[in-house]
């Protein structure tokens, strides 16, 4: 009896140990099973709320973009008046000191009774509850900024709030590299030499800065004769062209480590057109641009326009071989300091802010306004591959259609 009494104890012990073994695995694995639950829901609204955030976040700029396109309205609408109708155009100018205001000048558009214009998905509906709380058009910029293609050009009026003399001219950004790389190929400046006749853009690599033609047209308030714009003097001139070779000016032996951006100063007065060797300037570049902004800069006095006074200018840039971004300033002085001066109509920013719910987005958008207002003309005559021409002497007018005649280049 005594040893059947040990075994059932011995028994009912392992019993209980194994009951203890099998609650602990089963309160560990609801543990584990809790952890990775809560785990995988915190996940998915993490991702939920990411996604929405990025909603939001498009939303409210798509609503800053329909204030950038409002304001382009009441550009357009100024503009047109003022080259139309005079008496609407008076009208419009007495807004432009709104512009500076929150959804000032945009009466005549859109709703501004409120403190936020929304936007509507159709007539009547704004419940997705986005709007666009400000936006602001300055006339007057620091300075023209915008990009070129490779041998296109980009004519920009020179019309300033005061008087000016100087122009600083800023060219190629990251975003002309067209890679993660931010190096820029800057050669050693290029010794006495004829233009490069032989460039090509396989030879011109991706991160070099253009060599950018800047050709300067102007004339003084006395107005001109087409013989002003062949004149050239060191004192006046009318027409000038200058070819910006981006160039290396670093401490020691050039190399793409040591090149740094220097702007210096240089006359208009040079030009290319009459300079049998057609020189480039060389222009200080910068070899990397880990800091952003601008890779090439150079300083440009202005000369004296033909019979004086004040001068009405245009400035003509042509970047060869690669395209490239640029920035236009107006300077009053040659000499440090110099003070800046704004352009005055030529090109607008327009400052608006979208939102969608409590998500808030901004954005700044320029718009040129001269060439809206006229259309220069690029070149008499552009063209890519050959131009063919006939030529022949008649007396018959029926001889000048000449639709269906061959012509070999």
């Amino acid at each position: 009896m005594g040893l059947t009494s040990t075994m059932h104890k011995r028994l009912n012990r392992r019993s209980l140990q194994s009951g203890a073994v099998s609650l602990f695995l089963v309160v560990f694995a609801t543990l584990l099973i809790t952890v990775v639950t809560v785990s995988f829901l915190r996940t998915m609204i993490q991702d939920q709320l990411q996604a929405t955030n990025l909603d939001l976040s498009q939303s409210a700029y798509d609503s800053a973009q329909a204030g950038v396109q409002d304001a382009q309205r009441a550009l357009l609408r100024y503009l047109t008046a003022c080259n139309a109708d005079a008496t609407e155009c008076d009208a419009l100018k007495s807004q432009l000191s709104q512009w500076g205001e929150c959804n000032g000048g945009l009466a005549n558009i859109v709703d501004t009774s409120g403190p936020e214009v929304k936007v509507q998905q159709s007539a009547g509906g704004d419940n997705l509850n986005q709007a666009y709380t400000c936006v602001t058009i300055d006339m007057a910029t620091d300075d023209v900024i915008g990009s070129i293609g490779a041998n296109d050009t980009k004519l920009i009026p020179l019309i300033g709030t005061e008087n000016f003399d100087t122009i600083q001219i800023d060219w190629f950004t990251q975003e002309d590299v067209g890679s993660t790389s931010k190096v820029i190929d800057v050669t050693a400046p290029r010794t006495p030499s004829p233009l490069m006749k032989n460039s090509t853009t396989t030879l011109w690599k991706a991160n070099r800065p253009s060599l950018l033609e800047a050709q300067l047209i102007q004339y003084g308030e006395n107005g001109f004769t087409l013989s002003d714009f062949n004149a050239n003097s060191s004192s006046e001139s009318n027409a000038n062209t200058l070819f910006l070779y981006p160039a290396c000016f670093g401490t020691g032996s050039p190399s793409p480590n040591n090149c740094d951006i220097r702007p210096s100063t240089q006359p208009f007065v040079l030009d290319a057109r009459i300079d049998k060797e057609g020189m480039p300037v060389n222009v200080n570049c910068a070899s990397m641009l880990s800091g952003g902004g601008y890779a090439c800069s150079q300083i440009l006095t202005l000369p004296t326009p033909v019979g004086g006074g004040l001068r009405t200018a245009y400035l003509n840039l042509k970047p060869l071989y690669n395209g490239t971004h640029f920035r236009v300033k107006l300077l009053q002085g040659s000499t440090t300091p110099i003070n800046p001066v704004s352009f005055s109509g030529v090109q607008a920013s327009i400052d608006s802010t979208g939102r969608a719910n409590n998500i808030f987005r901004r954005v700044e958008t320029r718009v040129d306004l001269e060439a809206g207002a006229f259309p220069f003309p690029k070149s008499a005559l552009d063209i890519t591959g050959n131009f063919c021409k006939n030529f022949f002497v008649t007396q018959n007018v029926d001889h000048y259609d000449t639709v269906g005649t061959a012509c070999t280049p």
